[in-house]
């Protein structure tokens, strides 16, 4: 049977509009974002409402899906998947790249930033630098979201740093594996979605993690004291690959970046808020809760000094600069 033109024009719509329903609009762009944490963090949940303020200002045509609990890739490598084209956008924890350029672990220096506003001031003084060391690598910085203070979890009393050794301590970066190095504890490299079974194994005894982390984790169920001492605010950043930004139109590319900079903001704020609620999350389970004795903080003290002078020591002439102007603000 030969087809008229008005049934096949008929014909050929009908084939369209199914293809229509069937998947995304061709003009629709699909980015995935990995993330390390569980969906309940809130660093998740700024990751969450990025992706949405993203969709909404560009009508749909930018759908990012985020994917926690380092379900797509685990953290140490979210950042080559997102160098490689396996991701379009990524958050990690910068430390954990310290090994790749100084500036990536400057805010895990103990006691150089020990409040958020002290935290603000390193973070933009050493802003340009992580920006450009980003850029080498293809990928542009959008934002970064603070954690809370850093303290010590153990199962046992501490009044000195002596008490620390022979722990097994979960390391995470350079810093907390010099720190296991310095006191005398063993060093056991434990990811944030590793960490509740290395605590019900008891692979870890001993860390320096937020109070954010003890609650994810549970950690009341392995471990029974905190002590807050403040060490440093270390910082996740959200970054997309360069590639991948540049393939947005204007518009689609202004969108991004007026949600990154609304994300930084309320990530700020949130991880302010969410700290004392993350306190009392600990004592109500039964946590001991306590500020490090006199002694406890002037050995911490003595070893943040140290781990100061290896981190000026790596990154040289232009490290010291970013200390300077981080001092004098």
């Amino acid at each position: 049977m030969t087809l008229t033109m008005p049934i096949l024009r008929r014909l050929t719509l009908a084939a369209a509009s199914l293809f229509a329903l069937s998947g995304p609009s061709l003009a629709e762009t699909q980015w995935v974002l990995p993330s390390a944490y569980p969906p309940a963090n809130y660093h998740v949940e700024n990751l969450n409402a990025f992706a949405k303020d993203v969709e909404t200002a560009t009508k749909g045509e930018l759908k990012i899906t985020v994917y926690p609990s380092a379900s797509l890739f685990k953290a140490p490598d979210i950042k080559r998947a997102v160098q490689t084209g396996q991701a379009q956008v990524g958050e990690v924890l910068l430390s954990l790249h310290e090994n790749e350029n100084p500036v990536f672990g400057l805010d895990v220096v103990p006691f150089l930033a020990t409040s958020f506003e002290q935290s603000k001031k390193l973070w933009a003084a050493s802003k340009p630098a992580i920006e450009k060391a980003l850029d080498g690598q293809g990928l542009k910085l959008l934002y970064a979201t603070p954690w809370p203070p850093q303290g010590i979890y153990t199962k046992k009393d501490l009044n000195t740093v002596a008490d620390m050794k022979g722990l097994k301590w979960r390391a995470y970066n350079v810093g907390t594996s010099r720190i296991a190095e310095l006191v005398g504890a063993q060093p056991v490299t434990i990811q944030a979605a590793e960490l509740p079974q290395a605590l019900a194994t008891g692979a870890v005894d001993g860390l320096m993690t937020s109070s954010a982390t003890g609650v994810d984790s549970k950690i009341w169920e392995s471990l029974t004291h905190y002590y807050d001492t403040q060490a440093w605010l270390p910082k996740n950043v959200t970054f997309v690959s360069k590639k991948a930004f540049a393939a947005l139109d204007p518009a689609a590319q202004k969108a991004v970046e007026e949600a990154a900079a609304a994300a930084e903001a309320r990530g700020w704020k949130l991880a302010e808020e969410k700290t004392a609620a993350y306190m009392a999350t600990l004592k109500e389970h039964g946590m001991t809760v306590a500020a490090p004795s006199a002694d406890l903080k002037r050995g911490l003290s003595e070893v943040g000094e140290k781990l100061t002078q290896d981190w000026l020591s790596k990154a040289g002439a232009d490290g010291a600069t970013i200390v300077d102007a981080y001092k004098k603000m």
